[in-house]
This record gives C-alpha cells, structure tokens and sequence, in this order.
C-alpha cells in the first residue's frame, strides 16, 4: 500500500515533515487523524524508526482503538511495541514501571468518580465537618483544578483566600494522604505524578526521553496544563513533536482545558516549530461550511483558515423559528419523519444538537408520540436521571403510597440517617407481615417496642419519613401537580442535596426544573386526575427503553459531545440568547468566545442538511421567558439560507431588548397564528381528522401492542389522540396519524 497516494498535498507535508516540532491546525473533517496514522506508518515503513520508539497520545479510548486498527491496515500488524492510547492510559503505564522511584508500589490501583467521592466522605467526617456545608463535588472539583494547575496540598494553603478555600486546603491534603495509605491514584494523580516522578528523577526522565523519538498528541487544544508539561517533559530532547488541534475547536475549558496551550505557549516555547494548515474539508457542504465559518471568524486570537471542500453547495441552511419549544420540538420531529419517509436519510443519519441536557426532554417526548427511535449520547434519557427518577418517586408514593419501588428508592434520600441495614430490616419485616413496606412503617410507629425489629435511635429517622410520606398523600389531594413538587422539594431539601457548587450539580439541578416545567401542563386539572395523568404521561415516555439498543436511531446529544462526530443532517435547537450562548458566558468575552466556538462545532458536524432553530418563548429549569435569537445566526448570511420560517401562535410584535446585540428577529407585523412568513415549511402538518374516529368501548389492534380497548380520544394539536387499554402492554396514548390502529369489527 502506498502511504501517501490518498494524502492531499498539505497532507502528505505534514506525514513526510519528519525532523522537529510541527504545529497541524486541522479544520473540521479535514481527516486529521488519516493524517496522524499515515505518519505514523511513515515514520515505521519508510524511515524505519521502531514502533517502540513511537508514542501517540489521544483524548479518547475510541480514538485509540480506532487509530490502532487503522495502523494494522496500513502496516499488516507492525506495530508491536508502539504505544497509542490517551494520556492517561499512557501515563498509567510508565507509572507501573517507574513509580517505585517514588516509593510507591506499582501495584497501585486508579480511584474513579465514585471512590473519590466515597473517600472525600470519610475526609469530612474524620475533620469533623459537615459534608451538607462542605459538599463533595464541589471541593472535588476544586482539587482537580489545583491538581490540574500542578498546585499541590502545599501550595495550595499558601494562597488560600477564602475560609472555604481554608477547609478546601485541609481536605486537600487529608484526601492525599489517605489516597497514600491506600495505594490510590485519582484520575488527576495519574498525569501529576509522572511530571512529579520526572522533576525528581532525572534520571528516570533522561530514559523516557530515549524511548520516545516522536511523540504525537491528537487534540491537543483539549489539552490543560499539566498534559501540556508531559508533553514537553517527554519530548524536548529531540523536540519531535507533532501535535494536531484546532483552536477554532477548543470547548472544554470546564473540564480545565487550556486554550492558550495551542494559541500561545507551543509557538513561544517551539519557536523553530513548522505550522501546517489542513484545510480541505471531505464532510460538509460548501454552504455549511460557509455558514460556519461567518459564525467563527467573529472570534479573536484564531488562525484564518479558509476551509475549501469539492463537495456541491447542497441545500440551504434551515432557520426556524418555532413559538416555545413544544412546537420547536415538533417541527423536529415532523422533518425527520418527513426526510425518513421520502427516503432521504435513515433515522441514523439525523441528530439533534442542543446547549443543556434539560432540552432534551421536549425533544424526546415529540420523538416518542410520532413513534420515532432516538437515542441519547453522553446522557441518561430524560426521565431516566437519577435526580428526575427520586422526584418521580416522591410524587409517585403520594399518589399511591404502598408502591415500594417508590419508596425504597428514597427512604434515605436525601440522607435521613436509615443506614442500608435498617432498610433491610424494615423490607424483611414487612415481608414476613405480608403487608407494603408502607404499611410496616404504620405499624412501627403504632405499635413502638411490641415485637418490632426496629427501635431506638434507629427508628426516629424511619418515623419521621412515614410522616412526610402521609403530608404528600395528603397534600396530594389538594394541590395541583406543580404545587405538589414544589412542596416534595421544600419538604426534603432536594435542591441543597443535588446543588454541590459544581457544573454537574447544577445540570442535575436544571433537569428537576424541568420536570417542573412538565408538570405545569397538568396544572388546570383537578389534582388527583392531574397527578395520574402526568404518571401516566410519563411512564407512557420511559416506556420506550429498547430504543436505545436499536441500531437506527436518531442522534440526541449535547453540543459538547457532538465533538468527533458527523451526520448527514444536523438539528440545532434553542439558538437563543441565554442557551447559545449561555447566560453565564455571555458577560466574560473568554467564555463568550467558547460559547462561538461551541456553535461552530456543531455546525460543522452536518454534512448535508442543516438545521437552526430558536423559540420566541421557552419555559427551561421552571421558568418561562421571551428570549432573542442567537447573534450567533446573524452572522449566517442571508443568501445561505432558504427563507426564515416562522410557524405556530405568536403575538402581533416581539418586544425589543435594551441588550439585544444585533440578534436577529422575525418581523414585528408577523400575524397571530401565522402562516410560514417566508416559505411553506419543509415538513408538513399531520392532516386534520374529518372527526373522532374512535370512541370510548372500541375494540382496537396495534402492530405492536396487540389488541386493546379505547379508554378516550380526543383532538390534539390538528391530530385525535387516543387512549388505549392494551392486554399485557398497559395503557397508551397514541396519535392517529402515526399510530399502526386497526378498529375490530364487534
């Protein structure tokens, strides 16, 4: 095979640049990582070096696999002793050889998330402080930035400048000595104490040095400061390195990525280095890339590239703008059902984009009533998150409280002081009573000391829950489904318990303000129709699991993880001001810059069709708002896309905002219950029903479900929605246009 017959020539410069520090800007799609594994059978194949002297370091064990097979390709399995694998994979192994230097054992063993956590605990406890004031995410969090700025426990009390920082330093160097004691390294240990074992041990570095010939590290704009020391620890002897990244691609300074690494420092410290431009794009079309590039070029301290492709314009770019996120959600869906029946695309060729995880749940819904499968990337489905299965749990025990999956789920959560063995006791005692783990507790608290397995201290924490769970059944006759989370909420404390002070804490947060925002649709109801509506609602949505296995799914990610990822069409919802970009970057013009270049990303994962949305009213984490439209779409110019589409009921001017910053906006004469403004839209509605088709007592079949009876229908959004009693699959609501429903003759 000839190595360099499918390079193009900016390519096939940066396989053969052989001798020094090279600096490869690699656009989006335009094939970096060929461009590594070529090299790397170069260096192998025509100048000879061994594999063993060859260390490739990536971001990702899917991009080490990959890059591993792709090399077995090219060079027929002469790769033994060739290291490839991600920074902490490498590191790991250099530690298991050398980490006695330090007077650690090798037989070491990595922390992950769960045993970090697990291991803060019993820090706080052993400084006697309070886990409830001093959460453990949030000084996690803080201990990774310190490990990830190479600040150690005493450094990092010499600049301490708070009392929470204080306590932050006193956990810090308690968490270290027990990591010590145990033989532990946290994930952040694992790039620490090479540049540690490094800085102590010449010697130890002068034959890492050796080893390491050419060292390559693949997106290298992710990479923090400490990664950035290992690179320059393992290969300033002969200063072959060769590191490929784009700055125009940098979006994860919150997991402490430091963009400067690639903008600044490597050009300063390698002034000798040769930079290469990878610029032509195989994915995207000449319209998208266009579209991209207007979004990105805003940006400050970036390299001009001008991505060129041989692929055709294609279609124009998309710009919808729906009236809240229900009818943004549906458009979604009726444009891929339309793609998919026209046979366009797959369901596995579409992927819809979003800011924060919570947007998620609109998408989904929308997705489920059309019968469309989807699956969630770098997530949990909505109604699947931990923080969104306790609340659901609280509000199903008020609707019935002897559901004891309910109730064993958070007897003890938040934390009450029920250790897992009182659980265990208190279930098996229920189970020889032959009652509900409900009605055990009951009759702990009526009957204390007669020949009961739980008493004391023991019990107080037992009783008090029993009596919440009383207040929500009783609440749950008189306060509406809102009300009643509100008051399961204030009642346990739930916020203090999720909220750590870290970026996840608050996602978990969101997502129970979500849910909020779910519950506000039951909100005319009367209370107990409206909560067994909603439970109902929502089991009907987590019914649909096995979507997740379903090879032809339709994509729902965030932008963050869309990152490596291509799709021939591409959705990107809630292109507003506040989402994208976000209202915590919006003020900070680093962050802001991020936010731009997140959108960028997002953009160029489509390959053929495009899609940007926005709503002029979104409810999000339980609030309700008029946002404007992203000023990420008016730099999208106008030619590139296919008429502004406006659909669904919207008031007769959108108010003007003091802040604004030249969003875009629809035209202020736009008419309630318009019709599309500019363009018919490319997906059309479900036809009207001429009347209710079906009717209370009918006896129905589905290809799915088997055969059923019709509770109810109804007429929903230009569609009759019907409720079905099915044997063996429970009750459904399906829409008439979409769902396989058979009426059987009586």
């Amino acid at each position: 095979m000839d190595i360099l017959a499918d390079l193009n020539p900016s390519q096939r410069e940066a396989v053969q640049a052989i001798e020094g520090p090279l600096l490869i800007l690699a656009g989006p799609g335009s094939g970096k990582t060929r461009v590594i594994t070529h090299r790397i059978a170069y260096l192998i194949r025509e100048v000879q070096v061994s594999p063993y002297h060859i260390v490739a370091v990536t971001f990702t064990n899917k991009a080490a696999r990959e890059m591993r097979e792709r090399l077995e390709r090219l060079l027929g399995g002469r790769t033994q002793g060739l290291t490839v694998g991600t920074f902490h994979a490498t590191c790991a192994r250099f530690l298991r050889r050398d980490i006695e230097h330090l007077g650690r054992d090798r037989s070491f063993v990595i922390y992950d998330a769960d045993d970090q956590e697990a291991l803060i605990k019993q820090v706080l406890k052993d400084l006697q402080l309070n886990d409830k004031q001093y959460r453990p995410g949030a000084l996690l969090g803080r201990i990774s930035r310190a490990k990830s700025e190479m600040v150690g426990p005493a450094e990092f009390v010499k600049h301490t400048e708070s009392y929470w920082e204080e306590v932050c330093s006193r956990v810090y160097e308690r968490y270290q000595k027990l990591l010590l004691d145990r033989n532990a390294l946290d994930f952040d240990d694992l790039l620490l104490t090479p540049v540690q074992l490094y800085q102590q041990h010449p010697d130890v570095l002068a034959r890492t040095q050796d080893r390491i010939v050419h060292l390559l590290v693949d997106e290298f704009q992710d990479t923090n400061l400490v990664q950035y020391e290992l690179v320059k620890l393992w290969g300033d002897q002969l200063r072959n390195i060769f590191v490929v990244g784009d700055e125009d691609q940098g979006i994860y300074s919150w997991r402490n990525a430091d963009i400067a690494n690639i903008q600044r420092r490597f050009r300063q410290d390698y002034p000798e280095r040769r930079e290469i431009i990878l610029t032509r794009n195989y994915r995207s079309t000449r319209t998208i890339l266009d579209a991209a590039q207007s979004v990105i070029a805003r940006n400050p301290d970036r390299t001009d590239k001008q991505l060129v492709t041989e692929k055709v314009a294609g279609p124009a770019i998309t710009l919808y703008e729906a009236y809240d996120e229900s009818e943004e959600s549906d458009y979604v869906a009726l444009e891929i059902a339309r793609l998919y029946r026209e046979g366009a695309l797959n369901w596995g060729d579409m992927a819809v984009m979003y800011r924060t995880n919570a947007q998620s749940r609109a998408i989904e819904d929308a997705l489920v009533r059309r019968g469309i499968p989807y699956k969630l990337v770098g997530g949990t489905r909505f109604y699947q998150r931990r923080e969104v299965k306790d609340v659901l749990a609280y509000l199903r025990l008020a609707h019935n409280p002897a559901d004891a999956g309910a109730l064993e789920r958070v007897i003890n959560v938040p934390r009450r002081g029920i250790g897992q063995r009182t659980q265990d006791e208190l279930v098996r005692w229920a189970r020889r009573l032959d009652v509900s783990t409900y009605e055990a507790l009951k009759k702990l608290r009526a009957a204390p000391g007669e020949d009961v397995p739980i008493s004391g201290r023991a019990a107080r924490p037992l009783l008090d829950f029993a009596r919440l769970v009383d207040e929500l059944v009783e609440a749950a006759g008189r306060l509406t489904v809102p009300e009643l989370l509100d008051l399961v909420l204030e009642r346990t404390a739930y916020s203090e318990y999720i909220r750590d002070g870290t970026e996840e804490g608050e996602g978990r947060w969101e997502n129970v303000q979500e849910l909020r925002t779910v519950t506000a649709e039951y909100v005319t109801r009367s209370p107990d129709e409206g909560l067994s509506a909603f439970l109902e609602e929502v089991a009907l949505v987590s019914d649909v699991d096995s979507l997740e296995e379903q090879p032809q799914a339709v994509t729902l990610l965030t932008l963050h993880t869309a990152k490596g990822l291509e799709f021939p069409a591409v959705f990107i919802v809630g292109m507003e001001e506040g989402l994208l970009p976000h209202s915590r970057s919006i003020e900070a013009p680093a962050q802001l810059a991020e936010e731009r270049r997140l959108c960028y990303v997002g953009m160029t994962r489509a390959k053929d069709h495009l899609y940007l949305l926005h709503a002029f009213r979104r409810t999000l984490y339980g609030n309700s708002r008029v946002n404007d439209a992203s000023r990420f779409l008016k730099d999208v110019p106008t030619q590139l896309i296919a008429g502004r589409q406006v659909r669904g009921e919207r008031p007769l001017s959108r108010p003007a905002s003091s802040e604004s910053r030249g969003a875009w906006r629809a035209p202020a004469t736009t008419p309630v219950r318009a019709t599309p403004a500019w363009q018919e839209p490319a997906a059309p509605a479900p036809a009207t029903p001429r009347g209710i088709t079906f009717k209370a007592g009918d006896k129905v079949r589905h290809s799915k479900f088997g055969e059923g009876t019709v509770i109810n229908s109804e007429v929903t959004r230009d569609d009759e929605q019907v409720t079905v009693a099915f044997v063996g699959a429970g009750v459904k609501k399906l829409l008439v246009s979409y769902a396989p429903l058979e009426k059987i003759p009586a």
